[in-house]
């Protein structure tokens, strides 16, 4: 015989359950005797197991069993209620094996502990026992608010024993219901797993085959069921935000996609949009694998415009890319007949004619497009290298030509420096001869080297300008016409005077302040331009 107890009580519980089933009890005084329930340590040993499917969590929630529920508990001792409650374990059934052969009630009797072991809260057990009783048969009683009902019946056991299997029974009951409340305060408690604990525990409390305050505990049940619908009002209202909130999140990704579709092609960057586009597709795969569900209806529309806006984006790329290969084909096309133009003049030595040609070449490439980088770079490499080659050879041929160059350069800046001592002209008639010798000579002398043509050419044209500007001066004086526009111009003058010192006297006579001061005016005038007409006569007779 073991020496355990809770073994050797759940021993007893199979021998006499296996007694009643096979007919020894009497049957008269015998209602339906239920299996015990697994002691504590039993029921502890069944929770590590697997549990069965239709007590499993669903698949996309997480349901942490509470620390209650560890295996190193008491074996044989439920602990009752208090003010706060220790949530006790919720037993699962298991199937057990029946014994091979049912002893007789004397074998029980004589391998039964004297006592079953009373639970840890005496207290809360003894409270319960005063809500059953047994009868002289073994019956097992419970009193509810509808009358007495047979839980079970115990023969071959003390009253006591009998009572307190079936108080411990209501203890488990009890112990589910204080271990429900308290997970109702956990967030991390599904709504599923609600409903399915208030139906089994509704279930359970029905009719249950225990003795103790079963009407107290079913009200008790009545509140946690208001408590349950709150709580599961509270967790689809947490829902209800948190689809909002990701339906707000992929429609983000969605106009976020969009808005990169409807970009103009001819300024979007295709590499940085495209990869703008993988990253939110890997976030719409994070939202759906990770982020909370959105109804059906909603994600496939959401996912229908994401899918156009990727479709119009990859078509609008190929078409893109498309006419930007065709582009570039006629492009390198144009450009290699000029490369083969170039490198035609490339050995020319028409110098000036060949970099007016090379200037158009210029003006051809530009406007005929860009081929593939590789393809554009190549090309003008070679037409680079042609132009190169040309303005080599003619700087060459330039230089060995300016070093013949240079002895005219000295003759001539030996002539500027005669010429520049005619200005300022003093003698128009010497200048003017002066000047034509040195032309002369400056036309045999020959051409300079490149870089100093236009400085000595500018010297030069300064000389004759000077020249030119005192001849014009002289002829302008002594131009018949402007003499004589002087001259009538300083009769009518004259003219002019002599009637306004009249008018000034005869308003000096009358006293006419107002006309004095008008003819004083007028004749001051007509005297001042008079004086210059007269300079301007004088210098053209110079």
């Amino acid at each position: 015989m073991t020496e355990n107890p809770a073994a050797q009580e759940r021993e007893r519980d199979e021998v006499a359950e296996s007694i009643v089933a096979e007919g020894d009890a009497p049957q008269a005084a015998t209602a339906e005797v239920e299996a015990p329930q697994p002691t504590e340590a039993a029921a502890e040993a069944e929770t590590t197991s697997e549990a069965p499917a239709a007590d499993a969590a669903p698949a996309d929630e997480v349901v942490e069993e509470p620390a209650a529920e560890a295996a190193d508990e008491p074996a044989a001792e439920p602990a009752a209620p208090s003010a706060s409650p220790t949530p006790r374990p919720v037993p699962r059934p298991m199937p057990r094996p029946r014994p091979a052969a049912a002893p007789t009630p004397a074998a029980v009797a004589a391998e039964a502990p004297a006592r079953v072991v009373p639970p840890a809260d005496a207290a809360e057990a003894a409270h319960a026992a005063t809500f059953g009783r047994v009868d002289e048969e073994g019956s097992v009683y419970v009193r509810e608010a509808s009358g007495e009902r047979v839980v079970g019946q115990f023969p071959g056991a003390t009253p006591d024993e009998a009572l307190a299997l079936y108080v411990r029974r209501y203890l488990d009951l009890l112990a589910k219901v204080v271990l429900f409340e308290t997970r109702l305060t956990a967030r991390d408690l599904a709504i599923k797993e609600i409903d399915q604990t208030l139906a089994r525990l509704t279930e359970e409390l029905a009719a249950p085959a225990a003795v103790g305050d079963l009407d107290g505990l079913r009200a008790r049940m009545d509140g946690l069921r208001t408590l349950a619908a709150e709580r599961r009002a509270a967790a689809e209202a947490e829902r209800a935000a948190a689809r909002e909130a990701a339906v707000a999140a992929r429609t983000h990704i969605v106009e976020q996609a969009e808005k990169i579709a409807s970009t103009d092609p001819e300024r979007i960057q295709w590499r940085p949009a495209g990869e703008q586009l993988r990253l939110l597709l890997e976030q719409w795969k994070d939202a759906q694998r990770s982020g909370p569900r959105i109804d059906r209806p909603t994600e496939e529309a959401l996912w229908k415009r994401f899918s156009h806006a990727r479709t119009t984006f990859d078509r609008e790329r190929r078409h893109f890319f498309a006419e930007l290969e065709s582009r570039n084909a006629g492009a390198k096309q144009a450009k290699e007949a000029l490369v083969l133009e170039a490198e035609k003049l490339s050995t020319s030595t028409d110098w000036g004619h060949t970099a007016g040609a090379y200037r158009d070449l210029m003006t051809r490439w530009k406007a005929a497009g860009r081929a593939s980088r590789a393809d554009d770079d190549a090309l003008w490499a070679r037409f680079r290298a042609a132009q190169d080659a040309f303005f080599a050879a003619r700087d060459a041929e330039s230089a060995a030509t300016d070093s013949e160059y240079q002895a005219n350069l000295e003759v001539k800046e030996a002539i500027l420096v005669e010429a520049e001592r005619l200005v300022p002209v003093t003698d128009l008639a010497s200048a003017k001869s002066t000047l034509r010798t040195l032309q002369d000579r400056w036309e045999a002398a020959g051409k300079v080297p490149r870089g100093d043509v236009q400085r000595v050419e500018g010297r030069m044209r300064a000389v004759e300008t000077a020249v030119r500007d005192a001849e014009q001066a002289v002829w302008r004086r002594s131009n018949p016409e402007t003499r004589a526009r002087a001259e009538g111009a300083a009769a009518q003058l004259e003219s002019a005077i002599a009637a306004l010192e009249a008018d000034l006297a005869s308003a000096q006579a009358k006293g006419d302040k107002r006309k004095v001061e008008e003819a004083q005016a007028a004749l001051d005038a007509r005297r001042a331009w008079l004086e210059q007409v007269q300079r301007a006569a004088q210098d053209a007779r110079g």
